[in-house]
C-alpha cells in the first residue's frame, strides 16, 4: 500500500514543477489511455506522481472526477501488464480537488501497455518502437540505472554542497518555501529507507568523486600533437555541475580568446573553438556517461591541433549510428533531468546538432564522433599566429588583470582559481607582466597590493 501524500507534500511538488518523476493535468484527457501511458512509463522508471487538477505552469486549479470517469481510468490502468496495483485518491489542496496517482518505481519491469514499453526521457514519456530500443531497456531492467541505485557512505548533514543546493533552487525556479528534505523527496533522489541515490550524490555532494572514485573530470593538455609530453593535467571533482565549471574554465585558459567589441556595448568573448560546443560536449559526457564503468574518467584532452573529449560507454543499443544526433537515451535519466531543470540541456536529441551547426557557423572542420566502447568527440583547432592578440597568452593576462582590477589585494591563489592555472602559472604570468610594465607590487608579499600601470 503507497502511502497517501499530504496536501502540504502535494503543495510542494507543485511547486517544484514537472519533470523526471512528475506530470500534471488539467482535467481527465478524453483519451483516457493518455494517463495509462503516463503510469506505465513511471512504473518502468523511477516511479512518479500524476496530479490531476494542476496545470503545466505550476497553477492548482482542481478538477472533478465521478465515479465514470475513476471507473475509467482505473479500467485503463488495468490494462497494464503484469498488473501494477495504483490507488487514486484525491487531497484538498487550498480548497481545490487534486487528484493524485502516485506510482511506484515497479517490481516486474518491464510493464506494457497494448503491447507497447513506455519510459521516462527526462520531462517527457517515450514510447520503445525499436528492437533496439527495446533491447537495451530488457538489458537495464536486470541492472537498475545506475542513477537510481544507493549510494550508503553518503550523509545529508556533512556531504550536502549547500551552496550549489541553493544555487540549484534559484536555476530550476523553487520557492525558498519549499524546505530541502521537500525538495529532494520530489526530486524522487531518495530511496525509501532514506538512503540518497548516486544520482543525487553525483549532483549535489559537495565531493562524489570521494564515494564514487571515477566520478570526476581530467582535463590533460600535451606538447604538440601527441600524447608524447603532458604540460598539464588537473582533476576536478565536486558536484557535475561545478565539474563542468571548472573544466570550461581550465579551456578558457588554455585555449585561444579574443574579445570582441561592438559599439558601446561590453565585450563579447570569442573562443577559437565556440564555447556552446564545449558545453553540449561536457554536458553530454556528464549525462550519458556509464557510472558502471569503473575504469575510466571523463577526459578532456587538449593538443596543439585538437580538443578530444571522452567518457565511459558509447552508444546505448537504443540508439542506431543511423538515428546518431536526432534521439537521446540517456543512461542516467535521472542526473539527466536534474540538469534539464536548470536550463543546462534543451530538446532531447538536439545536443550533437548544436556542435555540428555550430562548428561549421565558425568555419571550423566537421566534428569527428567515435561511439566504440568509449564515447569521444574529436574537435579540430585552428592554428594561429601566436603573435596576434587571439593569443592565449594574451587573453590570460586580460583574466588576471580583471581579477586584480576587481581586488587589487588579491592572491596568487585565487587569481588561479579564478583562471584556470597552477599558482606557479600566475606566477610566471605575474612575473612577465611586471617585466612588461604592466603592473607592479606595492607592499610586501602578504599585505600588499597589485598596482597596474597601464
Amino acid at each position: 500500500m503507497i502511502e497517501k501524500l499530504t496536501p502540504e507534500e502535494i503543495e510542494s511538488i507543485v511547486h517544484s514543477g514537472e519533470g523526471y518523476n512528475a506530470e500534471f493535468k488539467l482535467s481527465v484527457p478524453s483519451k483516457v489511455k493518455e494517463l495509462t501511458e503516463e503510469i506505465c512509463a513511471f512504473a518502468n522508471s523511477a516511479g512518479g506522481v500524476l496530479l490531476l487538477g494542476v496545470s503545466d505552469n505550476n497553477t492548482i486549479h482542481g478538477v472533478s472526477l465521478d465515479n465514470v470517469k475513476r471507473s475509467a481510468i482505473q479500467n485503463s490502468i488495468n490494462e497494464i501488464d503484469p498488473h501494477l496495483p495504483v490507488e487514486i485518491y484525491d487531497r484538498e489542496v487550498n480548497g481545490k480537488s487534486v487528484w493524485v496517482i502516485e506510482v511506484n518505481s515497479g517490481s516486474q519491469k518491464p510493464y506494457a501497455l497494448s503491447g507497447a514499453i513506455y519510459i521516462r526521457q527526462g520531462p517527457n514519456t517515450q514510447k520503445l518502437t525499436s528492437i533496439e530500443q527495446m533491447r537495451d531497456f530488457f538489458q537495464r531492467s536486470e541492472r537498475i540505472y545506475f542513477d537510481e541505485a544507493p549510494c550508503k557512505g553518503f550523509s545529508m548533514e556533512t556531504d550536502l554542497d549547500i551552496d550549489f543546493f541553493e544555487e540549484f533552487r534559484q536555476k530550476a525556479g523553487l520557492s525558498k518555501a519549499v524546505s530541502k528534505e521537500h525538495i529532494i523527496n520530489n526530486l524522487r533522489l531518495v530511496l525509501s529507507d532514506g538512503t540518497l541515490k548516486n544520482g543525487g550524490v553525483l549532483f549535489f555532494s559537495n565531493s562524489p568523486e570521494k564515494l564514487i572514485e571515477t566520478a570526476a573530470i581530467r582535463c590533460v593538455a600535451f606538447e604538440g600533437k601527441t600524447k608524447t609530453r603532458i604540460v598539464d593535467d588537473k582533476l576536478f571533482g565536486g558536484p557535475l555541475i561545478k565539474q563542468y565549471q571548472k573544466a570550461i574554465q581550465w579551456l578558457r585558459g588554455k585555449l585561444n580568446v579574443r574579445y570582441e567589441i561592438e559599439g558601446s556595448g561590453p565585450r563579447k568573448e570569442a573562443w577559437e573553438i565556440p564555447d556552446t560546443v564545449f558545453k553540449e560536449s561536457i554536458i553530454n559526457a556528464l549525462s550519458h556517461r556509464d557510472y558502471y564503468d569503473k575504469g575510466g574518467r571523463i577526459t578532456i584532452e587538449l593538443f596543439d591541433d585538437r580538443v578530444e573529449i571522452s567518457n565511459p560507454g558509447g552508444l546505448t543499443s537504443a540508439i542506431s549510428p543511423r538515428e546518431f544526433g536526432t534521439k537521446s537515451h540517456s543512461r542516467n535519466p535521472l542526473i539527466f533531468g536534474l540538469f534539464e531543470r536548470i536550463d543546462m540541456v534543451e530538446q532531447i536529441g538536439s545536443g550533437i546538432s548544436r556542435i555540428f551547426d555550430n562548428m561549421k557557423d565558425a568555419g571550423l572542420p566537421v566534428p569527428v564522433f567515435k561511439t566504440e566502447g568509449m564515447f569521444t568527440v574529436v574537435l579540430k583547432r585552428v592554428v594561429v599566429d601566436k603573435t596576434v592578440e587571439y593569443s592565449t597568452e594574451k587573453s590570460t593576462r586580460e583574466r588576471i588583470i580583471e581579477c586584480i582590477r576587481e581586488n587589487p589585494a588579491t592572491t596568487t591563489k585565487s587569481i588561479a582559481s579564478a583562471v584556470g592555472l597552477t599558482v606557479k602559472g600566475v606566477e610566471y604570468h605575474l612575473a612577465k607582466m611586471q617585466d612588461d610594465n604592466i603592473l607592479i607590487r606595492e607592499g610586501s608579499k602578504k599585505s600588499g597590493n597589485w598596482k597596474l600601470l597601464q
